[in-house]
């Protein structure tokens, strides 16, 4: 019974999450375009189907994501191996942005582009690796990311000054990066703090941060997923400079 209540709490939170949306089209559908929905039952029925994938997701994070990622931070504190940790970060990041659906569909256009603009040859193979490179670029740049984070919560390094300096490391990239790949650099940074990737990395930053003696997890345990927004920027360029 406890189970069901939390559960229908959660629905009414999604329901309650998503309404200014549907109101919001709703209205500029209606009254400003002054056109009915296409297909109404459809969009009736991809609505319900949305509410019940955020529920379950929600429920989801709650019940497995999250306490899974701090078991495991808690369990690598108390190993007190920093080798390992940082290996599991740069994992971590890396296994769950290559697994990002919207990376894989920005990623899939942004080769379509690239091909229709003769960056690249015109065919699946062409656009298939460069889809893969740059995944598997966004990829790494995460997980150097993470690695990098968790490095800064164990040594308790303040992170204004990391994000600084990477910030300024954007600019100068952006100067010298081609024209093309700027944009897609940019939009990078923002499919890697998704659906996937930001539960696990705020559960192992917050759980490590609450297992660290002398680590505030409110000022340590969050700021991983600036570095994950951040890095990719970098990386992409610097992809885009090469190939």
């Amino acid at each position: 019974m406890e189970q069901l209540r939390s559960f229908l709490g959660t629905l009414t939170s999604s329901i309650r999450d998503l309404l200014p949306i549907v109101l919001v089209v709703a209205f500029f559908q209606l009254l400003v375009i002054q056109q009915p929905f296409p297909d109404l039952a459809r969009v009736l029925t991809g609505c319900l189907l949305v509410v019940l994938g955020l529920t379950f997701f929600i429920r989801g994070l709650e019940q497995g994501l999250f306490p899974i990622g701090e078991a495991m931070a808690y369990a690598f504190a108390r190993k007190a191996s920093l080798p390992w940790l940082l290996l599991f970060a740069f994992a971590l990041g890396f296994g769950t942005t290559i697994a990002e659906p919207a990376l894989t569909a920005v990623a899939a256009e942004a080769a379509r582009i690239a091909a229709n603009g003769g960056a690249i040859a015109n065919n699946d193979d062409s656009m298939a690796n460069y889809a893969l490179g740059l995944r598997i670029t966004v990829a790494l740049s995460v997980g150097f990311a993470i690695l990098t984070g968790v490095y800064r919560i164990v040594r308790g390094w303040p992170i204004q000054y990391l994000i600084i300096t990477g910030y300024i490391g954007v600019v100068i990239m952006t100067v010298f990066a081609p024209p093309e790949i700027i944009g897609i650099a940019y939009d990078s940074g923002g499919v890697t703090t998704s659906t996937v990737t930001v539960p696990l990395v705020t559960a192992l930053g917050v759980g490590l941060a609450e297992s660290i003696k002398g680590r505030n997890p409110m000022i340590d345990g969050f700021g991983l997923i600036a570095f994950a927004s951040l890095t990719p920027m970098i990386f992409v360029m610097a992809y885009g400079m090469i190939v």
